[in-house]
């Protein structure tokens, strides 16, 4: 394990005023949001969508680093460059989903594990050959008052599947993006998310330290604490940062390098207003930015409908939306 490196790797990605592009979608999940546009769900339309948002010109100046996919990782532009060599000329890092979804904990659960621990190694060293220095491991928790939703079994089951993972990437000199989500599907309130992102949160650490993982080499990507998308109390974007704040400070520890949110279905102006107002706390002993998907994407692809007349329309799209998501990490509210 490469500490240095690891920790060189750390302060590219969370360079000041910068933040990651999530451009990890699955082929199947990518098509979910292709056929809401009537685009063709093919390898070449999904290559031409990761090449129009790589190519923007300026991204650079708000992007650090771009998780890409199995497919992704291999694809080039069309002048026959891969992405990760023409992102690295950008100084951007590329990194890499190296989960392998989800599955029931036991048959019949609503609760999932997540896969991908078997050969995980292999994987990790095959991916470092096309310039991966970071990787992305998701975990799901689900919130259900009426089963009694998230279960101990499962937050515990996953805290050490994030472990186990993030202990692999760095004894591969990859830095480990670490995601518990608590998704943001159902009616419970601020409070719930409170209790359960915190329970979650420290089982995690408490499952890396465990491990032996070294947290100046890793990077947390949670949710925010929020209520749920049908709770009938939705509250303040200052209470939502608040919130968040106090959880972290209570749950995560200061030598964490860096925490890069995810959107979670969020409304994008709400993504980027509850990170701004975040990093107007004072002495946050770690650095907050992005890591987004949906929010940095979605009105470039909207823009863009698959149609090449529409590139220029959907970089500025994109452009526009890594600028305000650049601002909302140094506090500034557009």
């Amino acid at each position: 394990m490469n500490k240095e490196l690891l920790k060189n790797t750390v302060a590219h990605l969370m360079s000041p005023g910068k933040g990651i592009l999530a451009a990890d979608e699955t082929p199947s999940n990518i098509g979910k949001k292709f056929a809401a546009l009537h685009i063709e769900n093919t390898p070449e339309n999904r290559q031409k969508y990761r090449e129009m948002l790589f190519t923007t010109l300026g991204m650079e100046e708000y992007i650090s680093g771009v998780i890409l996919q199995d497919e992704t990782i291999y694809q080039r532009t069309k002048d026959g460059v891969s992405f990760p060599e023409y992102l690295k000329d950008k100084n951007i890092l590329s990194g890499i989903k190296v989960d392998l979804g989800l599955e029931p904990i036991s048959e019949g659960s609503q609760e999932t594990i997540t896969k991908g621990l078997d050969g995980l190694g292999e994987r990790l060293e095959k991916y470092k050959k096309y310039s991966a220095k970071f990787a992305k491991w998701r975990s799901v928790i689900y919130i259900d008052s009426e089963t009694c939703l998230p279960t101990e079994k499962a937050m515990q089951l996953n805290a050490k599947g994030l472990a186990d993972y993030a202990y692999t990437c760095q004894l591969h000199d990859i830095v480990p993006i670490v995601e518990p989500e608590v998704l943001m599907d159902g009616n419970h309130s601020i409070e719930t998310s409170y209790k359960v992102t915190s329970d979650i949160l420290d089982k995690l650490f408490k499952a890396l330290v465990e491990k032996g993982v070294f947290l100046e080499g890793v990077l947390l990507k949670p949710n925010m604490v929020i209520p749920g998308l049908m709770c009938a109390n939705q509250v303040d974007p200052g209470i939502v940062a608040n919130k968040t704040i106090q959880c972290f400070r209570e749950n995560v520890p200061a030598e964490t390098s860096g925490i890069v949110f995810l959107s979670g279905g969020q409304r994008d102006d709400l993504s980027i207003k509850h990170l701004a107002l975040m990093n107007q706390h004072n002495d946050l002993p770690w650095k907050l930015s992005f890591s987004y998907g949906r929010a940095l994407q979605r009105q470039a692809l909207t823009a863009w409908k698959g149609q090449d007349q529409n590139l220029q329309a959907a970089q500025k799209a994109f452009l526009e939306q890594a600028r305000l998501n650049s601002l909302a990490t140094l506090g500034q509210i557009y």
